[in-house]
């Protein structure tokens, strides 16, 4: 993705893309490049929120050494 996007924006122009695509109110020739972003989105997506899953369970696990200690 070229542009910094946050993880709220990339839902909402998901849930645009789609609903664009359910109520018909884009064409054939637009529908390919709406689909096409709709996977880069989902693809940023799914690696943010890996990320921070990865981030919490770290954060997590810091926290239960420092109380095993």
């Amino acid at each position: 993705m070229s542009k910094s996007i946050t993880y709220a924006q990339a839902i909402a122009e998901l849930e645009t893309i789609v609903s664009e695509i359910e109520n018909a109110s884009i064409g054939v020739d637009e529908l390919s490049e709406k689909v096409k972003r709709a996977a880069e989105l989902i693809r940023f997506c799914r690696n943010k929120l890996t990320s921070t899953e990865k981030e919490v369970n770290s954060i997590l696990k810091s926290i239960e050494d420092e109380s095993a200690e």
